[in-house]
């Protein structure tokens, strides 16, 4: 992977965005994964949203279907990591991506439900940034002011 940008196979991904029914992007620096599921529910939608980390592929899958009953368990889930924040993503072209594949599959209604899970993104990204610096939850201060 020498030389590719941000240390992962661009192509490789892209194909994932492109061809996968379900894919789940896990990023370095948040805890929350974006799960989209290409498939079209009864109502013309496809599932794209942060959704919380779970401890084994089981538990994804059941995930999936209590957030989408009646949808049947997809044959596979491909995961890929993404090393850097939310919007490299963005500036690598790969949010593009998604939002080009999900016009495809569901039109204006699709592409909506993809910035509002980008938005919600953006908005855990830096709430874990702030964490990060206060000391928040999961995270320990290094030094502090004296009072």
């Amino acid at each position: 992977m020498a030389g590719e940008p941000h240390g992962v196979d661009m192509e490789a991904i892209r194909r994932v965005i492109a061809t996968a029914d379900v894919f789940i992007v896990r990023f370095a620096l948040l805890e929350h994964r974006l799960m989209v599921d290409s498939r079209l529910d009864s109502e013309g939608r496809p599932f794209v949203k942060m959704v919380p980390p779970v401890t084994s592929a089981e538990e994804r899958y059941r995930y999936l279907q209590r957030e989408r009953p009646g949808m049947p368990p997809p044959e596979q889930i491909t995961v890929f990591q993404w090393p850097r924040s939310i919007r490299t993503l963005r500036e690598a072209g790969l949010w593009a991506a998604i939002e080009e594949r999900l016009v495809v599959i569901g039109g204006d209604a699709a592409l909506a439900l993809g910035q509002t899970a980008y938005r919600d993104a953006l908005r855990l990204e830096d709430a874990d940034k702030r964490a990060m610096i206060l000391g928040g939850e999961g995270y320990e201060t290094v030094w502090e002011r004296k009072k």
